[in-house]
């Protein structure tokens, strides 16, 4: 077996972790009740997770455990509690979301390793030595990367000396992981804290292409493809479905290890993956990995596809065929289940027995035998292990204050923890009338705790520091609350700069023709503008977005993607982190600040008033926040065309990216419509029905927030009424230039005439939160 390859497994409770751990993965990751980003699995507690990295170690299996969403403030005191534990134990590595989140466990958790989630995008070689600065250790790449792209960023790992994993098998999102705010804005359920409702699965209106489920993607499968990810340097193949059972974990896993060890000793491909159709799935897809993305991606049945696979494979017509089909299924799926339970019955996870033994008399060292017992398979002898401890003092005898049995258990009884269950404290082999200090018995039980943590000294406990709330920094102007900014990306608005002082963000596009240089010479010619960079910026176009920068160097710019950040950090370029890095946190800010010398940041739309209050400032940072947008739901690198109105090209292609320029809408069965919306240069993208308008935040958090933005650029807007931009700057200028004092009441007559100008908005997000 080639040990640069790495099989990953999910383990959605006790039972799937055994199957993958017994049908031979090398790894496997899973979550506990709370900070992951599978709220719907059974999840396991912390008791079984000590048991089970037990267990997984005896059969050379590493746990990493999932801390994939984004933290709240209130939430570090818990963490940070939950961390210490983690510390102590022999955890193979956390998987992590939040950015304060990883500055927390670099600074203060320097023992845990560190595992890029998929829920941070990454997908551009600018992103791996941000990472790697916040100590990551590997990265999970997104899913839409074709199998040259991932070349690329496997190189850029290894360059930084870090790991690359690849999704290989399971649930596909149709929309970019991390970016998708789809049910958080419907329903206050938020896919980066693990409560996504799956909109993309659920049924629509049918669409004029004559489709109910439009945006349903087939499941992701690299089954075939592994010899090309294996030349392209990738460490681990992992498989999704926390959410799923122990006969699916361990028929997948199975398949993909008989597919990787068959290859490795062959040079051939052994397995036909026709096992991968007796489980679950929606039907397979490699396009992703092909750079072949066309329409074959979507189902229409976002449930189980096998019955459909084998009534195919069997070429059943009749009723009758077809019933004899099911139900030769329906058998096979029972006997699967009954072999991977009758394979893991046996496995435990209990944990191993503590039997400690005192002996000794005067003018002597107190003796300490510790025995432990571990049975790791029901009905299997328990392994026994012995080992003694000394103390360097000798016992002395006394009359007055002998050592008692209490003493001892006083001293030794946190030896009964989370990893060992201590049974046995026996004295009866010490004599009576002797004495020894406390200090030498604590320095023996830390020996016995050393011994048995495998030589690990225990990590003392981590009380982060207090944070300090900072004043914001000064507004442009006297008698003004916070300052205004704007967001466009139409030439044609340039002409708002002569009405207004606020500061001007443009949004570059998503996609460019390979070498364009256009937007070099716009900025350069508009000193004015904030350079603002999207998220998403996949190959050619981040190099394009690269030249940019670099061609332009702007004293400042927004970026919402991590890879252009760390370009400016280099080059020395302030930058203000965008809203769509899902800034929730004090240490996010400070991770920005202190690693990479940001300047400021947008903090989420995701979250609620009181959970934006409870953010520290840091020094001389600022921080705004966009009271004024279209609520994008998801982006994707899949048409959207296709399953609503029909498209005459059979694919998406860089000149779909680059020429598209249209949109329409799907109803879901609740009447509850949306708009596609595809701009040129731009990512297909649906957006909520009604507008994001808060000017609440004004009056309650204006002592908080240096900068509110309004986002001008009508992107989502479809054929609905678009509001003359100009009066929108004056309506919202009045709010905020306006004295404090009398702010209730204006702000009172200015929200009548914006809810006459948008009559579709919604704030619910600033009142749900997360």
């Amino acid at each position: 077996m080639n040990p640069k390859i790495e099989l990953l497994a999910p383990g959605g409770d006790v039972d799937a972790i055994k199957a993958a751990i017994i049908a031979g993965a090398d790894a496997v990751y899973c979550g506990l009740d709370s900070f992951n980003a599978r709220n719907r699995a059974s999840n396991i507690s912390f008791d079984e997770l000590v048991g089970v990295i037990r267990l997984a170690h005896h059969y050379q299996c590493q746990i990493f455990l999932t801390l994939n969403i984004v933290i709240l403030e209130r939430e570090f005191k818990s963490l940070t509690k939950l961390l210490n534990k983690l510390a102590n134990t022999t955890l193979d590595g956390v998987i992590v979301q939040d950015i304060g989140m990883l500055y927390v466990l670099k600074k203060y958790f320097p023992t845990l390793d560190i595992h890029a989630s998929t829920q941070l995008t990454t997908h551009n070689v600018g992103q791996i030595p941000f990472l790697k600065q916040l100590g990551v250790s590997r990265v999970n790449l997104s899913r839409e990367l074709s199998l040259k792209e991932i070349t690329t960023m496997a190189t850029a790992g290894h360059q930084h000396d870090v790991l690359t994993e690849v999704f290989v098998h399971g649930s596909l999102c149709v929309a970019f992981s991390g970016l998708c705010y789809s049910t958080s804005a419907s329903a206050g359920n938020s896919g980066n804290r693990g409560r996504c409702s799956q909109a993309c699965r659920e049924e629509y209106e049918t669409t004029p292409s004559g489709n109910n489920f439009p945006l349903n993607i087939k499941d992701n499968s690299a089954f075939f493809d592994l010899p090309a990810l294996i030349d392209a340097g990738v460490h681990s193949f992992k498989i999704e479905g926390r959410i799923k059972g122990a006969s699916y974990v361990h028929t997948v896993v199975d398949s993909f290890r008989k597919q990787i060890d068959g290859f490795l000793e062959t040079g051939e491909l052994t397995q036909d993956g026709e096992r991968l159709y007796k489980v679950f799935n929606r039907d397979f897809s490699n396009a992703f990995l092909r750079g072949d993305l066309n329409q074959s991606m979507f189902i229409e049945n976002p449930r189980d596809n096998s019955k459909k696979h084998a009534i195919e494979a069997s070429n059943a017509i009749s009723v009758v065929q077809i019933h004899q089909v099911e139900k030769d299924l329906n058998q096979q799926k029972g006997q699967i289940a009954a072999s991977v339970f009758d394979k893991i019955k046996h496995l435990r996870i209990d944990k191993p027995s503590l039997k400690l033994v005192f002996s000794g008399d005067d003018g002597l060292p107190l003796t300490l035998t510790v025995i432990t017992e571990n049975t790791l398979a029901l009905g299997a002898e328990a392994a026994e292990n012995t080992f003694v401890v000394q103390s360097t003092d000798l016992l002395t005898k006394t009359d007055k204050a002998p050592l008692s049995l209490a003493d001892i258990e006083k001293r030794f009884k946190s030896l009964n923890n989370v990893a060992f269950n201590l049974t046995m404290l026996d004295t009866d082999q010490l004599a009576d009338n002797v004495s020894i200090s406390f200090k030498a018995l604590t320095i023996m039980k830390n020996e016995v705790a050393l011994v048995l943590n495998h030589g690990h000294k225990a990590v003392p406990e981590v009380l982060l520091p207090k944070l300090e709330q900072y004043v914001k920094l000064p507004p442009k102007k006297a008698n003004t609350r916070a300052n205004l900014s704007l967001l466009i990306c139409d030439e044609a608005d340039l002409h708002l700069a002569d009405i207004t002082d606020a500061d001007i963000y443009f949004k570059l596009p998503d996609a460019y023709k390979r070498g364009c240089t256009k937007y070099v010479g716009f900025l350069l010619d508009n000193p004015r503008l904030i350079p603002w960079f999207p998220p998403v910026l996949i190959g050619k176009d981040f190099d394009v977005a690269l030249n940019i920068l670099e061609q332009v160097k702007p004293e400042l710019i927004v970026t919402n993607n991590t890879g252009i950040a760390h370009r400016a950090y280099e080059l020395g370029i302030k930058w203000i982190a965008g809203p769509f890095l899902n800034t929730t946190n004090t240490y996010a800010l400070l991770a920005m600040q202190e690693e990479f010398n940001c300047s400021g940041a947008f903090i989420s739309n995701e979250i609620n008033r009181q959970q934006i209050r409870s953010i520290a400032r840091p020094n001389n940072f600022k921080m705004l926040y966009s009271i004024y947008h279209p609520i994008l739901l998801m982006a994707s690198r899949q048409c959207f065309f296709q399953q609503s109105v029909g498209c005459e090209k059979p694919r998406i292609d860089n000149g779909c990216m680059l020429s598209c320029d249209k949109s329409t809408s799907i109803t879901n069965l609740k009447g509850d419509s949306f708009a596609i919306d595809k701009q040129k240069a731009g990512y297909p993208s649906i957006y909520n029905q009604d507008q994001f308008l808060n000017t609440e935040i004004i009056d309650d958090l204006a002592d908080l927030f240096d900068d509110f933005m309004i986002d001008l650029t009508n992107i989502g807007a479809g054929d609905k009424h678009r509001p003359d931009k100009a009066l929108l700057i004056a309506q919202f200028e009045q709010i905020l230039h306006s004295d404090a004092s009398k702010g209730n009441e204006l702000s009172s007559m200015v929200n009548e005439k914006l809810n006459t100008m948008v009559p579709e908005s919604t704030n619910v997000q600033y009142h749900n939160g997360l």
